[in-house]
């Protein structure tokens, strides 16, 4: 099926207030905090949105469907997001958008050597942000026509959300034979705390991931992003 044939949609099609109408937009992230940002985002601008939360899952969508815009989380769970935006910039048919997305600025690049069109930095909460970025890329038919109203509005996701992402996180914390989850997750947090104003753990994720790149003993780094997880875990539990 190809979610980006205009006649499939032409009852859909983009206005003014709901510039993305009759686009359907693949989100490949993880985080659930993120993937709710992304929700509303696209809810907000007339989009329909599916989700993929790793590497696997998104080609096992990618063989049922081709969506109109794709947004690829440079850091997944089982793989690295450049090999998706490599193997969708060189499909034919190709996607008409493809966007690579992460909270560490250094990413962007990978994500256009390997073929993406655009860059999402982290936190992606602006609603005007988000449609200027997947309109100025889209092909002239399939904007809207005349002036469009910019909305300057910054979506809040459920913290529900963000309480899920630290469940996440602690099930793969609790595997202590594998050192390479401690990469995933300093950069899993990295994003999610600060898309979430989580200062705090976003400072332990960044001494992870520090200590990881530096060669030198993690145990002290490794224990205190545990322990704010489980801190906030606890928090759940009140609500």
């Amino acid at each position: 099926m190809d979610d980006s044939d205009p006649f499939a949609t032409a009852h859909r099609l983009p206005n003014s207030t709901r510039p993305l109408l009759g686009l359907t937009i693949l989100v490949v992230e993880d985080s659930r905090y993120a993937c709710e940002a992304m929700r509303l985002l696209c809810l907000r601008s007339g989009a329909r949105i599916r989700r993929a939360d790793c590497l696997k899952s998104a080609r096992r969508h990618l063989q049922l469907y081709r969506p109109s815009v794709i947004v690829v989380d440079m850091g997944l769970p089982d793989g690295s997001g450049a090999d998706l935006i490599r193997e969708m910039a060189g499909a034919s048919p190709r996607i008409s958008v493809i966007l690579g997305t992460s909270g560490d600025d250094c990413a962007q690049e990978a994500a256009i050597e390997a073929g993406a069109d655009g860059f999402l930095p982290k936190p992606v909460t602006s609603l005007a942000t988000f449609q200027e970025v997947i309109l100025s890329l889209l092909p002239e038919d399939r904007r809207p026509c005349g002036p469009r109203v910019l909305q300057d509005e910054v979506v809040r996701p459920d913290p529900l959300a963000y309480q899920d992402d630290m469940a996440h996180v602690a099930d793969v914390l609790s595997d202590q034979e594998d050192e390479k989850a401690l990469d995933y997750v300093a950069q899993f947090l990295s994003g999610v705390a600060r898309a979430a104003d989580d200062h705090t753990l976003a400072a332990a994720a960044a001494g992870l991931a520090r200590a990881r790149a530096r060669g030198t003993p993690v145990a002290a780094d490794a224990a205190r992003v545990a322990g704010l997880v489980q801190d906030r875990l606890e928090r759940r539990k009140a609500i």
